[in-house]
């Protein structure tokens, strides 16, 4: 098939290329360099610098509301465009372009977790499972109907980032069996169980050691490896990246042993923490010549 692909972060470059080996990829949109780092230099995409590993030409238009930038997609003739967490809306000249339409890859159920972070949020809200829905996209926020779903349970002590990973993958395999077998029946979603992914807030990763243990995990867990769950510890803040729940209890905050810390209900053992400008570490590198205080903050 000739395709557009459109992606910008980690999560799509495994699909673009698995899809660059099996089809023939007219262009790669993406989102334009931004500064980033210390030196606020002009950082690109993981996908700019897939497709330009792949010899695929890069497009990155600050927006695809525009008649040129309309008509410069419409006329690269694909049969279909493939939509991973690209970063920008489709207009409905742009969603109709190709032959096909244009399908998305989603990190979730849907209904459940339409938007920005759904990989976070289910996490963060204790799901038992996820999964990732094939969807011929339409003008709403991830309305369209599903060609193809498949779930995935998230494990007990898994993060963001592992659960990530695997839905990438999984997502590049769906959509190859997508457009293996299109036409597909699309199956509208149900208006019931329709939940929102908002975007990560830094605001959300300080640490509350007066929450229950079970949400304190999830909150370790579901915020990593960005932005990083953290607490105070002398002053200096720390980023908490595993946890798995732990039996004893204390007041909250309080160190139990080892990196034990007791949270308003049962206690949470941090198996993978991170000082500033430090890497990250396991409790017995990270508690090496670095005493904590009987209570975090």
């Amino acid at each position: 098939m000739k395709i557009i692909f459109m992606g910008t972060p980690d999560f799509s470059v495994p699909v673009l290329q698995d899809l660059a080996q099996r089809h023939e990829i007219l262009a790669v949109y993406c989102q334009p360099p931004r500064p980033a780092g210390r030196g606020k230099a002009d950082r690109k995409s993981a996908v700019q610098d897939a497709a330009e590993a792949l010899h695929l030409p890069v497009r990155h238009p600050v927006s695809l509301r525009g008649e040129e930038a309309q008509r410069d997609f419409a006329a690269l003739g694909a049969d279909v465009a493939v939509v991973v967490a690209y970063g920008l809306i489709l207009p409905q000249a742009v969603l109709d372009a190709p032959r096909l339409g244009c399908l998305n890859i989603h990190a979730s159920l849907l209904p459940r977790w339409r938007g920005a972070a759904p990989i976070h949020r289910a996490i963060l809200s204790g799901d038992a499972e996820t999964g990732v829905c094939i969807m011929q996209m339409e003008a709403g926020l991830d309305t369209g109907p599903v060609l193809l779903r498949e779930a995935v349970t998230i494990g007990a002590e898994e993060t963001t980032a592992e659960l990530h990973d695997r839905l990438s993958a999984l997502g590049a395999r769906l959509i190859g069996e997508a457009l293996d077998r299109l036409p597909l029946p699309a199956e509208p979603q149900p208006a019931e169980g329709v939940t929102y992914a908002a975007k990560i807030d830094k605001a959300e990763a300080r640490i509350d050691w007066t929450r229950p243990a079970v949400e304190v995990d999830r909150q370790i867990r579901g915020l990593s490896p960005f932005p990083g769950a953290w607490c105070e510890v002398g002053g200096e803040r720390v980023k908490l990246l595993r946890s798995r729940l732990a039996t004893g209890s204390g007041a909250p905050g309080q160190v139990l042993h080892g990196l034990t810390i007791a949270c308003g209900q049962g206690a949470v053992e941090v198996t993978l923490a991170q000082r500033e400008g430090k890497r990250p570490m396991a409790p017995e590198a990270f508690l090496n010549g670095f005493a904590l205080p009987e209570t975090l903050g």
